[in-house]
């Protein structure tokens, strides 16, 4: 009967529902149905929430009669992995959620009072969070490898007047061996007695006591990490690809044969261009007595390589205005045969290059750019060296081809980064494919280099590792199957891809920072007015060599799997 009585009431009803809506969830979802008894249901329907974040939020709900408790319980396929207060309908992961393993979770919310109850689905949409590699810690049996076996793989490899400072080895992602020392009394011996030794500084002071916390330097490690900003720099659409023209950013090779010079062709050191270096009047200097004619920087008339740039205030210049080698040509800097085009001549001056090809592409100076894509994702505290050119880049030419300042455990994890094909949780960082054309680098070197060294093989500012007769009269490892990067005074990441293995090696080192305390490559006849790379033996000049190598290390480890 529609009496002004009934019609009231029924008014009056739809006002309360109305009224329970608007103060509890206006705006909200309106999934569910209301009854005229059933508990409202206002919480969403979705819920998003960040790896490794336990706290999902509450759910809610609400009834027309205040005073009744509500239950909350969860149901269905994911119900194990989430746990809810049944008062207050706060729910939270039983453990941390990894986006990698599982991108989100279905549940049924269910809310009772009394004898009345609802249920609504939700999901939960976990979000991925790209963190810095973390090391973890294990054993090595538990990647089944054996601990004697590190052990007296690293005695060797620490030996008095090896001049090791730092060494690790991390299989399947973990960290299983590091070791760390200071400078052995043999070697602190020779430093002392050497010619190139400062005597008004301290050895201890300077190579002392050394620990994980420790810097390392790269030396022509560097190069590779520069590779690796040149292929995030593609991908990010501010290069173009790798057979783009140098030119197009160098625009003083524009107009010119060197308008020829591809990136790739610096990436893999066949430019064509001339080695430059000093060409004192001293025809046998070596770099140890720096009190020294430098003469110029031009096409060099010794056999010598282009490390000599590290002795100018301006060490980009001088490589940009290198002209092209001829081919047929004899050339004092390379003695294998007459030069011709194509071939591989290993070339810091290419190298920095890059650098400057990145700086006017991005507008970031290397170190900038690596900052922002490379070092804080993968939680990398570095510091990269600079020239004393003030008036280039920024207060300073950034050397992209060497001389990055880092622990080995950061260092470790561009490694890792490699090694999981350019992916960290999820985030690809480097383009698989710049990782498939680094693995891809023997079908490409150029058979000059092939020639001069059997078994090795270079491209992108990475190596494979030189086959050698090693300790237990193997021959190790087998061509071209090992990838590393390489810098002067030993300084190598070796990247074991059927083995997913990292061996990291690190000569002492202590940055010399005495004449400006900034990272300013300036040497002059003393330590004490210089700023330099001080790595051991022949970062400080010493000439000695050192019992390291880096095969026999490699092989040593490798025997240690079980």
């Amino acid at each position: 009967m529609n009496t002004p009585i009934t019609r009231f009431l029924k008014n009056l009803k739809q006002l309360l529902v109305t009224f329970f809506i608007c103060l509890y969830g206006c705006g909200g979802s309106n999934d569910s149905l209301v009854t005229d008894f059933d508990p409202l249901i206002i919480s969403p329907s979705t819920y998003t929430v960040s790896e490794n974040r336990t706290s999902i939020g509450s759910a809610i709900a609400r009834v027309p009669n205040s005073s009744t408790e509500i239950i909350y319980s969860l149901s269905g396929k994911d119900e194990d992995s989430i746990h809810i207060d049944p008062s207050t309908g706060t729910m939270s992961f039983l453990s941390a959620p990894d986006y990698e393993k599982k991108d989100s979770y279905s549940v049924m919310l269910n809310v009772s009072a009394g004898n009345i109850s609802a249920s609504k689905e939700i999901t939960i949409l976990i979000s991925n969070v790209s963190e810095p590699i973390i090391w973890v810690e294990t054993t090595p049996e538990s990647v089944g490898m054996s601990t004697s076996k590190l052990s007296a793989a690293f005695d060797k490899a620490f030996s008095d007047g090896s001049f090791t400072q730092a060494a690790l080895v991390i299989k399947d992602g973990q960290l299983i061996y590091e070791r760390y020392r200071g400078i052995a009394a043999g070697e602190e011996f020779t430093v002392q007695n050497s010619s190139s030794f400062d005597t008004s500084t301290n050895v201890q002071d300077r190579w002392g006591s050394k620990n994980q916390s420790s810097m390392v330097t790269s030396w022509s490690t560097a190069k590779s990490f520069t590779s690796v900003l040149i292929a995030i720099a593609i991908q990010q659409g501010f290069i173009n690809s790798l057979d783009q023209s140098a030119s197009d950013f160098i625009s003083e090779w524009s107009n010119d044969n060197r308008n020829q010079i591809t990136i790739q062709d610096l990436l893999d050191m066949h430019s064509g261009l001339e080695m430059i270096c000093a060409n004192s009047t001293t025809e046998d200097w070596t770099g140890g007595d720096l009190q020294f004619d430098r003469g110029d920087l031009s096409s060099c008339q010794h056999n010598r390589r282009d490390g000599d740039i590290m002795y100018f205030d301006n060490q980009l210049t001088p490589c940009i205005n290198r002209v092209m080698a001829t081919p047929g040509e004899t050339y004092p800097w390379y003695t294998h045969s007459p030069y011709d085009t194509g071939y591989y001549v290993y070339s810091n001056c290419d190298s920095m290059v890059l650098g400057e090809i990145l700086f006017r592409a991005t507008g970031k100076s290397i170190e900038a750019y690596a900052d922002l894509n490379l070092f804080s994702k993968i939680g990398m505290d570095a510091e990269w060296w600079q020239d004393n050119d003030s008036s280039s880049q920024l207060d300073g030419n950034y050397l992209s081809f060497c001389c990055i300042d880092a622990t080995i455990r950061d260092f470790a994890k561009f490694g890792q980064l490699i090694l999981n094909n350019g992916v960290l949780d999820g985030d690809q960082i480097i383009p698989k494919s710049y990782i498939d054309k680094i693995k891809e680098i023997p079908d490409g070197t150029p058979q000059n280099l092939k020639e001069i060294s059997p078994g090795t093989s270079y491209g992108l500012q990475f190596w494979t590792l030189t086959p050698r007769t090693v300790s237990d009269g193997s021959t190790f490892p087998s061509p071209n199957t090992i990838y590393t990067t390489i810098g002067f005074d030993g300084q190598y990441i070796m990247m074991d891809f059927t083995n997913n293995m990292l061996v990291l090696r690190n000569s002492l080192y202590q940055a010399a920072l005495y004449r400006s305390g900034e990272r300013k490559y300036v040497v002059t006849d003393k330590a004490a007015t210089s700023d330099f790379v001080a790595s051991l033996p022949d970062g400080m000049g010493l000439g000695v060599g050192y019992n390291f190598f880096p095969q026999d290390f490699l092989n040593d480890i490798t025997n240690a799997i079980d």
